[in-house]
């Protein structure tokens, strides 16, 4: 039985990580699910496309909130249930898996930027600040989400390689900023053709669209009206 618990234990952290906020809060609000529009990730920025910031709030905290407890609690449990650094290890990338594809919703998940946040700050405090710190840094210079998001994944794991020293954490937190670069392959390729939405830019760009193609439209009617 003693060898059958870690493998529980990181199941478990992979159905606590299936647990999509984006999507749980925007139905508990009444809103849209956040898969049906923008770019149909299930996240705290495409939720706040949607205009409601509290749920995008929400949402935020929930799937941080979600890497936390899940590492936190094997970290505290591992004396009683047995688990070990590979375990612990196992329970963090679990969890992160869990957001990327969970089961309850069609393996259809977000990016996993918050929840990995979570991860970090459960595993150590130092590091999960200082990774937010190169995030907020890079947000709010260049104002691109999924920029800030690539640049703190590559450092994650080198942090903590030099707080630490390589382990099998840290094979986890590479392997979860690699899957993160992975699910932001598309964000990728608009940074590079610099079409990449800024934050704080999808509102004005829903608003301005319509209003252009009213404005075109009355130019056409007008044309229209013009000729004999």
């Amino acid at each position: 039985m003693a060898a059958v618990i870690p493998w529980l234990v990181v199941l478990l952290a992979y159905l606590v990580g299936s647990i999509s906020f984006a999507v749980v809060v925007s139905r508990t609000m009444g809103l849209a699910d956040p898969r049906s529009y923008g770019s149909g990730n299930p996240g705290a920025t495409n939720v706040l496309r949607g205009g409601n910031r509290r749920a995008a709030i929400l949402t935020l905290l929930g799937d941080a909130a979600k890497g936390w407890v899940a590492v936190f609690a094997a970290r505290m449990l591992a004396g009683p249930l047995g688990l070990d650094e590979w375990a612990i290890a196992a329970v963090a990338l679990a969890v992160f898996l869990g957001h990327l594809y969970p089961v309850f919703f069609r393996f259809q998940g977000g990016k996993g930027v918050a929840t990995a946040a979570g991860v970090l700050l459960a595993i150590s405090p130092v590091l999960g600040v200082a990774t937010l710190l190169v995030w907020l840094a890079v947000a709010l210079a260049f104002r691109y989400s999924s920029l800030a998001a690539l640049l703190a994944a590559v450092f994650a794991p080198l942090c903590h390689a030099f707080l630490f020293g390589p382990g099998l954490t840290s094979v986890a937190i590479l392997l979860i900023a690699l899957l993160l670069v992975w699910r932001h392959r598309a964000n990728i390729e608009k940074l590079i053709a610099g079409t990449e939405s800024r934050i704080g830019g999808g509102k004005a760009n829903r608003v301005a669209k319509p209003a252009a193609a009213r404005n075109r439209g009355a130019g056409n009617s007008a044309r229209g009206r013009d000729r004999p």
